[in-house]
């Protein structure tokens, strides 16, 4: 049986996040307009510098800032207006991620698995 647009988009996060270089979580992010990929992004080391993999964890209040994030990863790839383009994502997004993402104009964003420090972000930034 033929996937459904939803299906093939969240496939393609879980393949991209495949190449994800921090232990923690392999995240993956494929940005859609029209029903046509405009960029995917996974979480990992800024270009030229060492990975997670291969040196561990760089922990500051339980996160790893070795990293850039999937959706800005995918963010910084993407070269077309992202204006009402769908982000699917294998977790949910944080709030930093979210907010850019929204400034980016990304008209939705669906994922698969919840984050549980996203509420506990959301209210840090609503106090």
């Amino acid at each position: 049986m033929r996937q459904s647009w939803d299906e093939y988009f969240f496939s393609l996060a879980t393949a991209v996040s495949s190449r994800a270089t921090c232990p923690r979580r392999q995240v993956g992010c494929v940005l859609v307009k029209n029903n046509i990929i405009v960029a995917t992004g996974y979480n990992g080391s800024v270009h030229g510098e060492p990975h997670c993999i291969d040196i561990g964890c760089n922990m500051v209040d339980g996160h790893c800032v070795r990293t850039i994030h999937a959706e800005q990863n995918a963010l910084l790839h993407a070269t077309s207006n992202l204006l009402n383009a769908v982000a699917y994502v294998t977790l949910e997004p944080c709030s930093t991620c979210s907010r850019l993402m929204r400034q980016a104009g990304i008209g939705a964003v669906y994922f698969i698995e919840t984050y549980e420090h996203a509420m506990q972000e959301l209210n840090k930034e609503l106090v």
